[in-house]
């Protein structure tokens, strides 16, 4: 039974990423959802209670990468190696969770209303431990002066535009859907133009 409850489970979570992150919060039914896992709507209120809660399950999907895909800069002394992994990774996050990123990027520009306190607090802290790490960086001059919060602000920008603009830059390539090589060169180029505006060497990966 525990089988079939994570299944099912996994499955609604998914549907779910797709609706919230195509109509938003406000205009999702879960009906809708039900419709898409063909269940009964009951039995997504079974797995997970209500609405709000389910939308805070897809939010928490993409929470945990989010806070793992900062590892490198506590893995790494080297700021080139720690930076490069921490872009790639965040390309690799807007590629294999599309839609949930949206979700995050849709639930971030409305102000949070449905983040909990103690995910709030991991992701500050997680930021501050980031902008630390650069300015000890900075402090040690390993690579130039630049300032931290902006520049986690333009990674973020610039990585996360992978998921929430998909569609566009798909038609921009004139491609269907984006490929895996559009992700690697999409990392390769956020890269170089990081490191090298912090004055570090970049070595592009194929």
């Amino acid at each position: 039974m525990s089988r079939i409850r994570e299944f099912n489970s996994e499955r609604i979570l998914k549907a779910s990423c797709l609706e919230f992150a195509e109509k938003g919060y406000a205009a999702t039914k879960i009906m809708d959802i039900a419709k898409k896992v063909d269940l009964p709507k009951p039995n997504i209120y079974y797995y997970f209670q209500s609405k709000e809660k389910l939308y805070r399950c897809v939010l928490e999907s993409i929470i945990e990468p989010l806070l793992e895909a900062s590892a490198s800069f506590e893995i790494y002394d080297e700021p080139a190696i720690a930076l490069e992994q921490y872009i790639r990774t965040k390309i690799r996050i807007s590629q294999q969770h599309p839609h949930a990123s949206k979700v995050f990027s849709s639930e971030i520009m409305h102000g949070a209303p449905h983040l909990t306190q103690d995910i709030t607090d991991k992701l500050m802290q997680q930021t501050r431990q980031m902008t630390s790490r650069i300015e000890q960086w900075i402090a040690d001059e390993k690579m130039h002066p630049v300032d931290p919060q902006h520049l986690l602000f333009m990674i973020w920008a610039s990585t996360q535009t992978y998921a929430d603009f998909d569609w566009q830059i798909a038609n921009v390539t004139g491609k269907k859907t984006l490929e895996a090589q559009d992700y690697q060169t999409a990392a390769n180029l956020i890269t170089r133009l990081v490191l090298k505006g912090c004055g570090l060497n970049f070595k592009e990966t194929t």
